[in-house]
């Protein structure tokens, strides 16, 4: 992807204000974390041991694993969690077990984005407006409703679209980034020979000198890592040139300064453990500093809202979750998009989170399981795809990805000590949303496995139609069925209640693919079933958002042209009935019966002209 320079500059902005919004905001709570943890006694060898390993889990992490090596896994030039998924799934597809067993792997991180998702905004701004402990203790009850206040607005606003305020998020978050920098230098001034934190030889001695403290504290060590995902899952946004640039030139070596400057602030004043980074601001700054961290926060938080829209869209594309009610808002960008559902449902738990947790520190317990899971699986990931897409030797994917491997597994073995402090939560959301995703995705197969069993093969319901054909009437028929070759529901019940078939009739079949993009040369498969009838199936990426009508224009270059105000189609809407003994255990059945019937219409979904649409209904027992 080639750049100008003006572009270039302008994807960084952006790449700052989306992409590093939640990594750059940690540093409000993960020293504090380390060091209030009570596990690391307060000595200038241990600040520069922890600062020394904060360094370099952001120098192996997020510069050597995802800025160097996993931004490369571009899949179509998109990335993140989905993309990945697709890309090591096509890779072994001539290993059809190995390849569902990747499908699960991937779709088991997804599920925990939304674990991530709930925790990042809840502990980001409780972390902000928990300053107001600092300025007096009177504020402390105010703290939890003026986080809701905050974090309900922000939920209350996406209906809009993050269009608008989009253009501000990068010169609000470089202002954070520059204050960051001014606050690290401002101490590092008085104590520069903490630089020397730099070398790796202080977190060496470190682990050396005591080894089960450092593996307690890699729980919260891994709190400086959070929002490493975001750098990958934005590519297809801003582009890799422009995350790195921007990590290498500005991000990184602000959070670096930062670091080391709350670092220096403790060798001086130890009492600032209980928050050092406000306390690093004189007085008069911190106030306005509060207000600044607090839009970091939000800017954080909206970033993460906007994924879980926009991975829930991939999700529901590759059929692992129902049709949800989608709002575009924007003309322009097809990317930018509200799903109402999910806007309130991840606000709903994150009150619940913030009321149940109370504080940053209690969310901090909560907060690396999910995070440290997911990295964890992007590893696993990548290994199939520089092996089996790449084609790298053998030798050098496993020593590539097994270091990664074991430094991810340390910290997630780590978390997993905070499992009764708070950790279960985001499991706890993993494992409602993995249930409904499995339920789906094995419902619509017995559905599907039932509608064959049912079905007659559409070329000999033809044939036999065609000897004695019943009332030919005007304009175009498209019969909307999601297995091609055999007859749909809405076509029987339209020959047995009206007697009549069209001058011409279409059987589309829409398709969803584990890429992210189709491009128009590939949309359409068409197929003559003679008599003016057409099988048609339209096939989409799962970026790709669902546009039937604008799809069968091109059926056009085939002879067949359809008239929008002559053109009719129908649908067949299913009742589902559980039965006993069916595939799968009865309140599974009854939970997808009842996705099944809360789904948004499928002719929404298919962006169908709603005054052209008819539908008839069915029961299917499974």
């Amino acid at each position: 992807m080639q750049h100008s320079k003006s572009s270039l500059a302008g994807l960084m902005l952006g790449a700052i204000g989306v992409v590093y919004g939640d990594i750059g905001t940690s540093l409000l709570y993960a020293v504090k974390e380390v060091f209030g943890s009570g596990h690391v006694e307060f000595t200038p060898n241990n600040i520069y041991g922890i600062l020394s390993i904060f360094f370099w889990t952001l120098t192996i992490i997020v510069s050597i694993k995802y800025v160097t090596l996993v931004l490369r896994a571009d899949n179509n030039g998109e990335g993140g969690l989905v993309a990945m998924l697709a890309l090591a799934s096509s890779s072994v597809k001539d290993r059809p077990k190995l390849r569902s067993v990747l499908l699960i792997v991937g779709i088991f991180g997804t599920c925990l984005f939304y674990g991530d998702g709930v925790i990042t905004p809840a502990i980001s701004v409780l972390s902000a407006v928990e300053v107001l402990k600092v300025i007096s203790p009177k504020f402390v009850k105010y703290v939890v409703p003026l986080t809701l206040v905050i974090l309900f607005f922000l939920f209350w606003v996406q209906k809009r679209g993050t269009g608008g305020i989009g253009k501000f998020f990068g010169p609000i978050t470089l202002v954070w980034f520059a204050t960051i920098s001014v606050l690290g230098l401002y101490h590092i001034a008085s104590e520069p020979a903490i630089l020397w934190a730099i070398s790796p030889h202080y977190a060496i001695r470190f682990i050396l000198n005591d080894p089960a403290t450092t593996f307690i504290i890699l729980g919260a060590v891994v709190l400086c890592v959070t929002g490493g995902e975001a750098l990958y899952a934005d590519m297809g946004h801003f582009g890799k040139k422009p995350i790195r640039l921007a990590w290498f030139s500005i991000v990184m070596p602000a959070l670096t300064l930062n670091y080391f400057g709350q670092g220096a602030l403790l060798l001086s004043n130890p009492d600032a453990v209980k928050n050092p980074f406000f306390m690093m601001a004189p007085d008069w700054a911190l106030i306005p500093l509060v207000v600044l961290a607090t839009a970091a926060t939000v800017i954080a938080s909206q970033a993460l809202i906007s994924g879980a829209f926009s991975v829930t869209n991939q999700v529901i594309q590759l059929g692992f979750l129902p049709r949800l009610q989608i709002h575009h808002t924007s003309e322009s960008d097809t990317g930018q998009i509200y799903i109402p559902l999910v806007n309130w449902g991840l606000f709903a738990t994150i009150v619940l989170a913030v009321v149940l947790f109370r504080s940053s520190s209690n969310l901090a317990a909560a907060y690396g399981i999910a995070v440290c899971t997911d990295m964890l699986i992007t590893t696993i990931l990548t290994f199939y795809v520089i092996r089996y897409s790449w084609k790298y030797p053998w030798w050098l994917c496993i020593l590539s990805t097994s270091t990664f491997f074991v430094i991810d597994f340390a910290f997630w073995a780590s978390n997993l000590l905070k499992l009764a402090e708070g950790g279960w939560f985001p499991l706890l959301i993993y494992g409602v949303v993995l249930i409904i995703m499995l339920t789906w995705r094995d419902g619509r197969e017995l559905l599907h496995r039932k509608q064959r069993e049912d079905a007659m093969p559409l070329k000999d319901f033809l044939d036999s139609v065609f000897i004695e054909p019943p009332t030919r009437v005007e304009g175009t028929a498209v019969f909307l069925t999601s297995e091609s070759g055999i007859v749909p529901n809405a076509m029987l019940h339209n020959l047995k209640h009206n007697k009549i078939l069209h001058a011409t009739n279409l059987f589309v079949t829409v398709r969803s693919h584990e890429v992210p993009w189709i491009g128009l040369d590939k949309r359409l498969e068409v197929k003559a079933l003679g008599h003016d009838c057409w099988a048609v199936t339209i096939n989409y990426g799962f970026k790709n958002d669902p546009d039937v009508p604008n799809a069968l224009t091109a059926l056009k270059a085939c002879g067949c042209e359809l008239q929008p105000m002559n053109t009719g189609y129908f649908l067949s809407r299913d009742s589902i009935v559980p039965t006993v003994g069916g595939g799968m255990t009865q309140w599974r059945e009854k939970l997808f019966a009842q996705m099944h019937l809360n789904a948004s219409a499928a002719a929404d979904f298919l962006n169908l002209p709603s005054n052209a649409v008819v539908e008839m209904g069915s029961k299917i027992e499974i």
